[in-house]
């Protein structure tokens, strides 16, 4: 499973980051993005659901979260 590491980087910056690192990975993969509280965590995961990709989970570790998800086809 990819990690993309999306602490320290400030919306909407993030978002495309993580678009273009989900560019390298296969359909289907799991992916799970390091997202910092506040605006990230809010607005990364409901912009990703809306280019298709399936999330499967949003936990709290260590003063961040992690999202899960399942690359949907572009």
């Amino acid at each position: 499973m990819s990690v993309i590491d999306l602490r320290g980087v400030s919306c909407p910056t993030n978002f495309v980051k993580a678009k273009l690192a989900l560019e390298l990975v296969e359909t289907g993969e799991k992916v799970e993005l390091l997202l910092d509280d506040g605006e990230p965590v809010k607005n990364v995961p409901r912009s990703l659901k809306a280019e298709g990709h399936k999330l499967l989970g949003l936990v709290e570790s260590e003063g961040h979260y992690v999202l899960t998800l399942e690359k949907g086809e572009e």
